[in-house]
Protein backbone atom coordinates (compact mmCIF):
# COMPACT_ATOMS: atom_id res chain seq x y z
CA UNK A 1 0.00 0.00 0.00
CA UNK A 2 1.35 3.43 -0.96
CA UNK A 3 1.64 6.23 1.58
CA UNK A 4 -1.25 8.11 -0.08
CA UNK A 5 -3.44 4.97 0.03
CA UNK A 6 -2.53 4.40 3.67
CA UNK A 7 -3.39 8.00 4.52
CA UNK A 8 -6.78 7.74 2.82
CA UNK A 9 -7.51 4.49 4.62
CA UNK A 10 -6.72 6.26 7.89
CA UNK A 11 -9.05 9.12 6.91
CA UNK A 12 -11.89 6.71 6.24
CA UNK A 13 -11.45 4.92 9.56
CA UNK A 14 -11.16 8.12 11.60
CA UNK A 15 -14.29 9.67 10.05
CA UNK A 16 -16.28 6.43 10.42
CA UNK A 17 -15.31 6.25 14.10
CA UNK A 18 -16.54 9.81 14.68
CA UNK A 19 -13.09 11.10 15.61
CA UNK A 20 -13.08 13.79 12.95
CA UNK A 21 -16.10 15.81 14.01
CA UNK A 22 -15.79 19.57 14.38
CA UNK A 23 -15.28 20.76 17.95
CA UNK A 24 -16.46 24.11 19.32
CA UNK A 25 -18.31 25.16 16.16
CA UNK A 26 -21.53 23.97 14.59
CA UNK A 27 -23.04 24.33 11.14
CA UNK A 28 -25.74 26.74 12.32
CA UNK A 29 -28.59 24.56 11.05
CA UNK A 30 -30.29 24.35 14.47
CA UNK A 31 -30.74 28.13 14.45
CA UNK A 32 -32.71 27.98 11.19
CA UNK A 33 -36.26 27.32 12.37
CA UNK A 34 -39.30 27.08 10.13
CA UNK A 35 -42.65 28.61 10.98
CA UNK A 36 -44.88 25.60 11.64
CA UNK A 37 -48.01 25.40 9.52
CA UNK A 38 -50.69 23.67 11.60
CA UNK A 39 -53.01 23.71 8.57
CA UNK A 40 -50.71 23.00 5.60
CA UNK A 41 -53.61 22.62 3.13
CA UNK A 42 -51.70 19.75 1.51
CA UNK A 43 -52.02 16.02 1.07
CA UNK A 44 -48.61 14.78 2.21
CA UNK A 45 -48.74 12.17 -0.56
CA UNK A 46 -48.65 15.05 -3.05
CA UNK A 47 -45.46 16.63 -1.66
CA UNK A 48 -42.96 16.68 -4.54
CA UNK A 49 -39.26 16.95 -3.77
CA UNK A 50 -38.04 16.02 -7.24
CA UNK A 51 -35.43 18.15 -9.01
CA UNK A 52 -33.05 18.11 -11.99
CA UNK A 53 -29.28 18.37 -11.93
CA UNK A 54 -26.90 18.24 -14.89
CA UNK A 55 -29.77 17.32 -17.17
CA UNK A 56 -30.80 14.30 -15.10
CA UNK A 57 -33.90 13.75 -13.00
CA UNK A 58 -33.49 13.26 -9.25
CA UNK A 59 -36.03 12.05 -6.71
CA UNK A 60 -34.76 14.50 -4.08
CA UNK A 61 -32.18 17.31 -3.83
CA UNK A 62 -29.62 15.08 -2.13
CA UNK A 63 -26.02 14.33 -3.04
CA UNK A 64 -23.92 11.67 -1.36
CA UNK A 65 -20.76 13.74 -1.06
CA UNK A 66 -17.17 12.79 -1.68
CA UNK A 67 -15.79 10.48 0.97
CA UNK A 68 -13.59 7.86 -0.66
CA UNK A 69 -10.83 7.46 -3.20
CA UNK A 70 -7.71 5.38 -2.80
CA UNK A 71 -8.11 2.82 -0.02
CA UNK A 72 -8.80 -0.83 -0.79
CA UNK A 73 -12.18 -0.48 0.91
CA UNK A 74 -13.18 2.23 -1.57
CA UNK A 75 -14.30 -0.20 -4.28
CA UNK A 76 -16.87 -1.81 -2.00
CA UNK A 77 -18.05 1.53 -0.58
CA UNK A 78 -18.34 3.14 -4.00
CA UNK A 79 -20.36 0.19 -5.25
CA UNK A 80 -22.73 0.48 -2.29
CA UNK A 81 -23.15 4.22 -2.86
CA UNK A 82 -23.74 3.81 -6.60
CA UNK A 83 -26.31 1.06 -6.04
CA UNK A 84 -28.16 3.04 -3.36
CA UNK A 85 -28.16 6.31 -5.31
CA UNK A 86 -29.29 4.53 -8.48
CA UNK A 87 -32.12 2.87 -6.56
CA UNK A 88 -33.30 6.13 -4.97
CA UNK A 89 -32.55 8.53 -7.83
CA UNK A 90 -29.93 10.64 -6.04
CA UNK A 91 -26.61 12.16 -7.10
CA UNK A 92 -23.18 10.99 -6.01
CA UNK A 93 -19.77 12.60 -5.93
CA UNK A 94 -16.75 10.33 -5.70
CA UNK A 95 -13.80 11.00 -3.47
CA UNK A 96 -10.44 12.15 -4.75
CA UNK A 97 -9.44 10.44 -7.99
CA UNK A 98 -5.80 11.42 -7.76
CA UNK A 99 -4.53 7.88 -7.17
CA UNK A 100 -6.80 6.43 -9.83
CA UNK A 101 -5.73 9.03 -12.39
CA UNK A 102 -2.05 8.48 -11.65
CA UNK A 103 -2.39 4.68 -11.61
CA UNK A 104 -4.70 4.39 -14.60
CA UNK A 105 -7.89 3.51 -12.71
CA UNK A 106 -8.30 1.71 -9.38
CA UNK A 107 -10.29 1.53 -6.18
CA UNK A 108 -13.79 1.33 -7.59
CA UNK A 109 -13.29 4.47 -9.67
CA UNK A 110 -13.77 2.91 -13.08
CA UNK A 111 -16.43 2.32 -15.72
CA UNK A 112 -18.32 -0.07 -13.43
CA UNK A 113 -19.55 2.91 -11.40
CA UNK A 114 -21.50 4.35 -14.33
CA UNK A 115 -22.65 0.86 -15.32
CA UNK A 116 -24.19 0.43 -11.87
CA UNK A 117 -25.84 3.86 -11.96
CA UNK A 118 -26.52 4.80 -15.58
CA UNK A 119 -29.22 7.43 -14.95
CA UNK A 120 -28.03 9.52 -12.00
CA UNK A 121 -25.69 12.54 -11.85
CA UNK A 122 -22.11 11.48 -11.04
CA UNK A 123 -19.43 14.02 -10.13
CA UNK A 124 -15.71 13.43 -10.52
CA UNK A 125 -13.25 14.88 -8.01
CA UNK A 126 -9.59 15.93 -7.95
CA UNK A 127 -7.72 18.34 -5.71
CA UNK A 128 -7.46 21.85 -7.14
CA UNK A 129 -3.93 22.13 -5.77
CA UNK A 130 -2.88 19.26 -8.07
CA UNK A 131 -3.11 21.78 -10.92
CA UNK A 132 0.13 23.17 -9.44
CA UNK A 133 1.71 19.71 -9.22
CA UNK A 134 1.49 18.40 -12.78
CA UNK A 135 -2.23 17.91 -13.33
CA UNK A 136 -3.88 19.67 -16.26
CA UNK A 137 -6.61 19.20 -18.83
CA UNK A 138 -5.51 15.66 -19.72
CA UNK A 139 -5.68 14.47 -16.11
CA UNK A 140 -8.99 16.25 -15.52
CA UNK A 141 -10.47 14.66 -18.62
CA UNK A 142 -9.17 11.27 -17.49
CA UNK A 143 -10.96 11.71 -14.16
CA UNK A 144 -14.20 12.48 -16.01
CA UNK A 145 -13.87 9.67 -18.54
CA UNK A 146 -12.98 6.88 -16.13
CA UNK A 147 -16.32 7.11 -14.34
CA UNK A 148 -18.49 8.71 -17.02
CA UNK A 149 -18.87 11.82 -14.87
CA UNK A 150 -21.37 14.55 -15.71
CA UNK A 151 -19.15 17.22 -14.11
CA UNK A 152 -15.81 17.55 -12.36
CA UNK A 153 -15.37 19.01 -8.88
CA UNK A 154 -12.09 20.53 -7.73
CA UNK A 155 -11.71 20.39 -3.97
CA UNK A 156 -9.96 23.12 -1.99
CA UNK A 157 -8.32 22.01 1.26
CA UNK A 158 -5.61 24.49 2.30
CA UNK A 159 -6.03 23.85 6.03
CA UNK A 160 -5.75 20.09 5.61
CA UNK A 161 -2.67 20.41 3.38
CA UNK A 162 -1.09 22.88 5.82
CA UNK A 163 -1.41 20.42 8.72
CA UNK A 164 -0.82 17.18 6.83
CA UNK A 165 2.77 15.97 6.97
CA UNK A 166 4.18 16.45 3.48
CA UNK A 167 1.05 18.27 2.31
CA UNK A 168 0.83 20.04 -1.06
CA UNK A 169 0.90 23.68 0.00
CA UNK A 170 1.53 25.68 -3.16
CA UNK A 171 -1.84 27.27 -3.82
CA UNK A 172 -0.36 30.22 -5.75
CA UNK A 173 -1.88 31.13 -9.10
CA UNK A 174 -4.63 28.51 -8.81
CA UNK A 175 -7.52 30.77 -9.79
CA UNK A 176 -6.06 31.33 -13.26
CA UNK A 177 -5.54 27.58 -13.70
CA UNK A 178 -9.11 26.91 -12.57
CA UNK A 179 -10.39 29.48 -15.08
CA UNK A 180 -8.39 27.87 -17.89
CA UNK A 181 -9.72 24.44 -17.00
CA UNK A 182 -13.30 25.73 -16.86
CA UNK A 183 -12.91 27.01 -20.41
CA UNK A 184 -11.26 23.87 -21.82
CA UNK A 185 -13.15 21.08 -20.04
CA UNK A 186 -16.20 19.87 -22.01
CA UNK A 187 -18.26 19.19 -18.85
CA UNK A 188 -19.24 21.67 -16.11
CA UNK A 189 -16.56 22.48 -13.55
CA UNK A 190 -17.32 22.83 -9.86
CA UNK A 191 -15.36 23.82 -6.76
CA UNK A 192 -15.91 22.73 -3.17
CA UNK A 193 -14.23 23.19 0.17
CA UNK A 194 -13.78 20.13 2.35
CA UNK A 195 -15.20 21.42 5.62
CA UNK A 196 -14.02 24.99 6.20
CA UNK A 197 -16.50 26.77 3.93
CA UNK A 198 -16.44 29.00 0.85
CA UNK A 199 -16.61 32.74 1.44
CA UNK A 200 -18.75 35.06 -0.66
CA UNK A 201 -15.76 36.97 -2.11
CA UNK A 202 -14.12 33.73 -3.25
CA UNK A 203 -17.40 32.43 -4.65
CA UNK A 204 -17.73 35.59 -6.72
CA UNK A 205 -14.23 35.13 -8.17
CA UNK A 206 -14.86 31.47 -8.94
CA UNK A 207 -18.13 32.27 -10.72
CA UNK A 208 -16.37 34.95 -12.76
CA UNK A 209 -13.73 32.33 -13.62
CA UNK A 210 -16.38 30.11 -15.19
CA UNK A 211 -17.12 27.72 -12.32
CA UNK A 212 -20.81 26.74 -12.43
CA UNK A 213 -21.13 24.40 -9.42
CA UNK A 214 -20.19 25.54 -5.93
CA UNK A 215 -20.32 23.38 -2.80
CA UNK A 216 -19.82 25.53 0.29
CA UNK A 217 -18.84 22.46 2.40
CA UNK A 218 -18.92 24.58 5.52
CA UNK A 219 -17.70 24.10 9.06
CA UNK A 220 -19.83 22.09 11.44
CA UNK A 221 -19.29 18.59 10.12
CA UNK A 222 -15.94 16.88 9.61
CA UNK A 223 -12.84 18.81 10.64
CA UNK A 224 -9.95 17.75 8.43
CA UNK A 225 -7.58 19.53 10.79
CA UNK A 226 -8.75 17.12 13.46
CA UNK A 227 -8.67 14.11 11.11
CA UNK A 228 -5.05 14.82 10.19
CA UNK A 229 -4.19 15.38 13.85
CA UNK A 230 -5.78 12.05 14.81
CA UNK A 231 -3.40 10.16 12.54
CA UNK A 232 -0.28 12.11 13.47
CA UNK A 233 2.24 12.24 16.32
CA UNK A 234 1.66 14.21 19.52
CA UNK A 235 3.45 17.28 18.15
CA UNK A 236 1.14 17.39 15.12
CA UNK A 237 -1.90 17.00 17.36
CA UNK A 238 -0.80 20.03 19.39
CA UNK A 239 -0.12 21.99 16.19
CA UNK A 240 -3.58 21.26 14.80
CA UNK A 241 -5.56 21.70 18.04
CA UNK A 242 -6.32 25.46 17.66
CA UNK A 243 -7.82 24.81 14.21
CA UNK A 244 -10.40 22.17 15.18
CA UNK A 245 -13.12 24.85 15.05
CA UNK A 246 -11.73 26.75 12.06
CA UNK A 247 -13.95 27.77 9.20
CA UNK A 248 -17.18 29.37 8.02
CA UNK A 249 -20.33 27.64 9.35
CA UNK A 250 -22.37 26.05 6.59
CA UNK A 251 -25.42 28.29 7.07
CA UNK A 252 -23.26 31.44 7.04
CA UNK A 253 -21.56 30.29 3.85
CA UNK A 254 -24.89 29.50 2.17
CA UNK A 255 -26.36 32.88 3.01
CA UNK A 256 -23.28 34.61 1.64
CA UNK A 257 -22.95 32.64 -1.57
CA UNK A 258 -26.59 32.06 -2.58
CA UNK A 259 -27.26 35.66 -3.75
CA UNK A 260 -24.23 35.48 -6.06
CA UNK A 261 -25.32 32.44 -8.07
CA UNK A 262 -26.09 33.04 -11.74
CA UNK A 263 -28.87 31.39 -13.76
CA UNK A 264 -27.82 27.84 -14.54
CA UNK A 265 -25.41 27.69 -11.64
CA UNK A 266 -25.81 25.09 -8.91
CA UNK A 267 -25.20 25.66 -5.20
CA UNK A 268 -24.63 22.66 -2.94
CA UNK A 269 -24.95 22.94 0.83
CA UNK A 270 -22.82 20.43 2.70
CA UNK A 271 -20.98 20.37 5.99
CA UNK A 272 -22.79 19.05 9.04
CA UNK A 273 -25.93 17.89 7.20
CA UNK A 274 -27.31 15.35 9.69
CA UNK A 275 -30.82 14.56 8.48
CA UNK A 276 -33.64 15.58 6.18
CA UNK A 277 -34.57 18.65 8.21
CA UNK A 278 -31.05 19.98 7.60
CA UNK A 279 -31.57 19.28 3.89
CA UNK A 280 -34.75 21.39 4.02
CA UNK A 281 -32.88 24.14 5.86
CA UNK A 282 -30.09 24.15 3.26
CA UNK A 283 -32.64 24.42 0.44
CA UNK A 284 -34.40 27.26 2.28
CA UNK A 285 -31.12 29.15 2.55
CA UNK A 286 -30.53 28.98 -1.19
CA UNK A 287 -28.93 25.61 -1.93
CA UNK A 288 -30.09 23.63 -4.94
CA UNK A 289 -28.86 20.37 -3.39
CA UNK A 290 -27.65 19.28 0.03
CA UNK A 291 -24.67 16.98 0.41
CA UNK A 292 -24.06 14.37 3.08
CA UNK A 293 -20.90 12.34 3.64
CA UNK A 294 -19.85 11.40 7.19
CA UNK A 295 -23.39 10.66 8.39
CA UNK A 296 -23.88 8.29 5.45
CA UNK A 297 -20.50 6.59 5.76
CA UNK A 298 -21.39 3.92 8.36
CA UNK A 299 -24.28 2.69 6.22
CA UNK A 300 -22.17 2.91 3.05
CA UNK A 301 -19.53 0.71 4.65
CA UNK A 302 -22.19 -1.81 5.66
CA UNK A 303 -24.22 -2.44 2.50
CA UNK A 304 -26.22 -0.83 -0.29
CA UNK A 305 -29.37 -1.89 1.54
CA UNK A 306 -28.30 -0.11 4.73
CA UNK A 307 -27.51 3.02 2.76
CA UNK A 308 -30.88 2.89 0.97
CA UNK A 309 -32.57 2.76 4.37
CA UNK A 310 -30.49 5.66 5.72
CA UNK A 311 -31.01 7.88 2.69
CA UNK A 312 -34.66 6.90 2.51
CA UNK A 313 -35.08 8.19 6.06
CA UNK A 314 -33.36 11.46 5.08
CA UNK A 315 -35.79 11.89 2.18
CA UNK A 316 -38.74 11.07 4.45
CA UNK A 317 -37.60 13.74 6.92
CA UNK A 318 -37.31 16.27 4.10
CA UNK A 319 -40.87 15.47 3.02
CA UNK A 320 -42.12 15.90 6.60
CA UNK A 321 -40.46 19.33 6.79
CA UNK A 322 -42.06 20.30 3.48
CA UNK A 323 -45.49 19.07 4.63
CA UNK A 324 -45.29 20.94 7.95
CA UNK A 325 -44.32 24.18 6.20
CA UNK A 326 -47.08 23.85 3.61
CA UNK A 327 -44.51 23.42 0.83
CA UNK A 328 -45.86 21.38 -2.06
CA UNK A 329 -42.54 21.46 -3.90
CA UNK A 330 -38.98 22.76 -3.58
CA UNK A 331 -39.89 26.16 -5.04
CA UNK A 332 -42.42 26.61 -2.21
CA UNK A 333 -39.89 25.37 0.37
CA UNK A 334 -37.50 28.12 -0.72
CA UNK A 335 -40.19 30.65 0.26
CA UNK A 336 -41.27 29.00 3.52
CA UNK A 337 -41.42 31.49 6.43
CA UNK A 338 -38.81 31.18 9.16
CA UNK A 339 -39.07 32.07 12.82
CA UNK A 340 -37.05 35.15 13.70
CA UNK A 341 -34.86 35.16 16.84
CA UNK A 342 -37.41 37.07 19.00
CA UNK A 343 -40.10 34.50 18.24
CA UNK A 344 -41.90 36.22 15.37
CA UNK A 345 -41.57 35.22 11.77
CA UNK A 346 -40.66 36.65 8.43
CA UNK A 347 -41.40 35.77 4.85
CA UNK A 348 -39.81 36.88 1.63
CA UNK A 349 -43.26 37.20 0.09
CA UNK A 350 -44.25 39.60 2.89
CA UNK A 351 -41.35 41.89 1.99
CA UNK A 352 -39.96 41.83 5.51
CA UNK A 353 -36.29 42.33 6.20
CA UNK A 354 -34.47 39.03 6.23
CA UNK A 355 -32.92 38.31 9.65
CA UNK A 356 -29.82 36.20 10.10
CA UNK A 357 -30.99 32.67 10.99
CA UNK A 358 -27.58 31.98 12.51
CA UNK A 359 -27.70 35.00 14.83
Amino acid sequence: MTEISRRKSDHLRIVAEGRGEQQGLDSGFDRVRFLHQALPELDMAAVDCRTRFLGRDMAAPLLVSAMTGGPDEAERINRHIAEACAHLGLALSVGSQRIAVEAGGAGGLGASLRAIAPQIPILGNIGAVQLNYGFGLDEAQRAVDMIGADALILHLNPLQEAIQEGGDRDFSGLLARIAALATALPVPLGVKEVGAGLSAPLARRLIEAGVTILDVAGAGGTSWARVEAERGPERLQALAAPFHDWGIPTTTALRGVAPLMRPGGVLIGSGGVRHGLDVARAIRLGADLAGQAARALPAARDSAEALVQHLGDVIAQLRIAMFCTGSADLAALRRAPLLSPPGGFWSQSAGMEKPDPSA
